[in-house]
């Protein structure tokens, strides 16, 4: 059970489809990957998921420093391991670059603990059920026509999706963004739940004026309506609206969504794996959550979300944004517009080592 080595590489995926998201060129989905191997054999990996090239190698860097500091310690005490690594780097922390270079290395002790005792990391944090509902976020970007859009939003039906979320927050008047909402509805019908995410982009004044006329549109929630700085502004649009607003993702720290919370800022609290730093505090901040009566959710990674979600009482919907799929034999199952937990020890993922190796930097 003891950690014998750890290997970091990075890795770029090119992208068949380039596109923009948050008024950024998006060609490639970039990796920092850790791998562990314990002293009986068993080996780990976890990644975190970047859009771009910038601060990559640093990221890469870090963790590979943070490596060592795990050789003997044991898989089944990701707590003990997270705390030494956080401790080491406390002074470009917490938060920031130390996060996202502690995540890969805890996502891995995590696989690694699962396939010791053959046990999915679902059931290891709490096994609530072994499915949920998942939704299509990938290729709604809001520099799609509504022709495209449409189109995207067929083939998600078409694959067994029956809920979208759709990018806004680019139309100069609320009509515009209604449009995109009827565009999708027309082409798939009643039957599927559209979410909407504004990535931050709108004034409080703006966002309620948006999001009043979208929610009226049928969308089931609003997500990042304002800047996640402006804690005050998310909680007087989150009491204007009668659907959810789902925001978090950019936070960093436990306190951070302390703050959130405390102020009724949010309806669904989102939590990105990578900016969090990794298992470990994700089921810290779902507990948090959950003691504010506020339901979690996860961004992109669907493939490590679908065991932290379907782990925890208060998850409706997991985000399949498949950044990974190249580099894994298999994506989890979809099956009647819900994503399965694999029944493998670990994260149940094995690695297609060919393309690992064909994309490493």
């Amino acid at each position: 059970m003891k950690i014998k080595t750890v290997d970091v590489r990075v890795l770029k995926v090119p992208l068949d489809q380039p596109y923009s998201a948050g008024g950024r060129a998006v060609g490639a989905n970039w990796h920092v990957m850790a791998e562990i191997t314990t002293e009986d054999g068993v080996t780990g990996f976890g990644y975190i998921v970047a859009l771009n090239q910038m601060f990559i190698g640093t990221v890469a860097a870090a963790t590979r420093e943070l490596a060592p500091l795990l050789t003997g310690m044991s898989v089944t005490e990701p707590e003990a391991a997270w705390k030494k690594m956080a401790r080491a780097g406390d002074w470009v922390g917490p938060g920031g670059l130390l996060h996202y270079a502690i995540a890969p290395l805890d996502i891995a002790i995590w696989d690694a603990f699962g396939k010791t005792v053959g046990q999915p990391v679902s059931r290891l944090l709490g096994g609530a059920r072994d499915r949920l509902p998942v939704y299509a976020s990938d290729g709604f970007w809001y520099s799609l026509s509504l022709d495209e859009l449409a189109a995207s939003a067929r083939r998600a039906f078409d694959g067994g999706f029956r809920a979208v979320k759709l990018r806004v927050g680019n139309e100069k008047h609320p009509d515009g963004e209604v449009a995109r909402v009827r565009a999708v509805r027309d082409a798939v019908g009643p039957g599927v739940a559209i979410m909407t995410d504004a990535t931050e982009t709108w004034t409080v004044t703006r966002a309620i004026r948006t999001s009043k006329a979208l929610q009226e549109a049928g969308v089931v929630w609003i997500e990042d309506p304002v800047s996640h700085t402006d804690v005050a502004g998310m909680a007087r649009v989150t009491a204007a609206l009668d659907v959810p607003v789902a925001t978090g993702e950019h936070l960093y720290q436990i306190a951070d969504f302390r703050r959130l919370l405390e102020a009724r800022g949010t309806g669904i609290a989102l939590i990105d794996l990578g900016r969090i730093g990794g298992v470990t505090p994700w089921r810290h901040v779902a507990s948090l959550a959950h003691g504010f009566g506020v339901q979690v959710g996860g961004h992109v990674l669907p493939e490590i979300h679908v065991h932290l979600l379907t782990a925890v009482p208060h998850a409706q919907v997991v985000e399949y944004v498949p950044r990974s799929a190249a580099l894994l034999r298999a994506m989890p199952e979809l099956s009647d517009g819900t994503l399965i937990v694999p029944t493998g020890g670990g994260f149940g993922l094995e690695l297609d080592q060919d393309a690992v190796r064909r994309f490493t930097v």
